[in-house]
């Protein structure tokens, strides 16, 4: 299991940066098979994978696996007023850390770093959802 502050999302923070995101951080485990976002439901929190795999089912029934270290919900964090616009279920059994949309925002004004360690991500992820 990946550790908090090992994560590649906040692997460039300080220790104050690390302090922050455990200040708010909650880690959960997700059994395989069950659903973590459904598309609609509003933009509640961001996961953060530390251990096993999700399956994210866009529209058009595009599917893409992540792992330890990658996240998941972050675009309807992103972009204000919006819902989830991707199904995420767990494929495994996940051990992941989730940070709440108001305490993730409010993350970001102090370390602007986990931000643009998310920009090639979601870019990429933008990119391939064009493609589909």
């Amino acid at each position: 299991m990946i550790e908090l502050t090992d994560l590649p999302l906040f692997a460039g923070l300080d220790d104050a940066g690390h302090a922050r995101v455990r200040a708010v951080a909650v880690e959960i485990d997700v059994p395989a098979g069950q659903t973590l976002v459904r598309p609609g439901d509003p933009g509640a929190g961001l996961f953060v994978l530390q251990s096993g795999t999700a399956v994210v089912e866009t529209g058009g029934g595009h599917e893409i696996e992540v792992g330890p270290g990658e996240f998941v919900g972050e675009l309807a964090l992103l972009v204000p007023e919006s819902t989830r616009s991707a199904r995420v279920r767990a494929k495994t059994d996940i051990h992941c850390v989730a940070i709440g949309g108001e305490d993730f925002r409010h993350l970001l004004e102090h370390e602007p770093r986990i931000a643009v360690a998310m920009l090639p991500v979601v870019a990429e992820r933008l990119w391939r959802a064009r493609r589909h």
